[in-house]
């Protein structure tokens, strides 16, 4: 049986500050999907719709579809709780979203980008997290989706209470009940955003068993790789991603996983994320999947 495509995509900000830098480097590299984060080192989610706006029109008119608004939502520290969390990358401060409501503004950017699915966080790692602190803010993020008709991506992240793959294998085991809503015409589930990457620069490599629970809900996965502690192109480390992408695969249910690029590499942002797209394919090729 055939494994589902790869839709590729890459993190517009990974190749460089400017809304020019990202469109010419999908032109010069065949890429038709960015997904959204920053531009001019502002979060999207500090900008005004009108700004949000203009954005959109700008990568439509170049033929550029947005997936995936990758905002910060719950980067940030929970409510009543000191996050132990040090340096953070793509820190965003709740206080500077223009609205008061940034979970619905959100939504709102999400909207305005024609972007499908919102990249949410579990809140900054603090001590004796349980799966129910998220419980709260889960629960109105469906109400959101449902209403704004926008999909909620959890994504694992180091500095946060979800970092490793096991722990948001955990997370979902823990919460069949947010997860049996899929029907229900107001609240929308929230399904997990995947980055293999992250988990073994914890040093917690995947299990089969965490596999085995993520696997059939994911329709998105962040790639990167590392090499003697830091982030290099993928492709280019000590991540074994024939091995992991063919075993992600073979248990995801639906025919297409988009597979956003996500290289970490700033001072060679452009080229770096170049080689990862060549090293995709490639690696796509090697183990029988379409890239889309």
């Amino acid at each position: 049986m055939a494994l589902p495509r790869l839709a590729l995509a890459v993190i517009g900000d990974e190749i460089g500050p400017s809304l020019d830098e990202m469109i010419s480097f999908c032109a010069e590299n065949g890429v038709k999907r960015l997904d959204m984060r920053t531009v001019d080192g502002r979060n999207l989610l500090g900008m005004s719709l009108t700004e949000v706006a203009a954005i959109g029109a700008t990568l439509e008119k170049a033929g550029i579809r947005v997936p995936t608004f990758v905002s910060p939502l719950l980067k940030w520290s929970a409510p009543g709780k000191d996050a132990t969390a040090s340096k953070v990358d793509f820190a965003f401060d709740p206080e500077s979203c223009p609205s008061e409501d940034p979970l619905e503004y959100a939504c709102d950017v999400a909207g305005v980008l024609g972007a499908q699915r919102l990249r949410i966080f579990s809140y900054l790692r603090h001590a004796g997290f349980k799966a129910t602190d998220l419980l709260n803010a889960a629960e109105r993020l469906m109400d959101l989706a449902g209403i704004h008709v926008t999909w909620m991506r959890l994504e694992n992240e180091p500095v946060c209470n979800l970092g490793s793959t096991a722990e948001l294998a955990d997370f979902f085991r823990q919460l069949p009940d947010l997860l049996a809503i899929v029907h229900d015409a107001r609240i929308m589930p929230i399904l997990p955003l995947l980055d293999i990457g992250n988990s073994y620069g914890m040093g917690l490599p995947p299990t089969d068993d965490d596999i085995a629970v993520i696997a059939p809900l994911v329709d998105i996965i962040h790639l990167k790789d590392r090499r003697d502690g830091r982030a290099v192109p993928l492709g280019e480390g000590d991540i074994p991603w024939a091995y992991e992408l063919e075993r992600l695969l073979k248990s995801v249910k639906g025919p297409e996983v988009i597979a956003s690029i996500e290289t970490h590499c700033p001072r060679e942002g452009r080229d770096a994320t170049a080689r990862s797209v060549d090293a995709l394919r490639r690696i796509a090729g090697e183990i029988g999947v379409e890239i889309v």
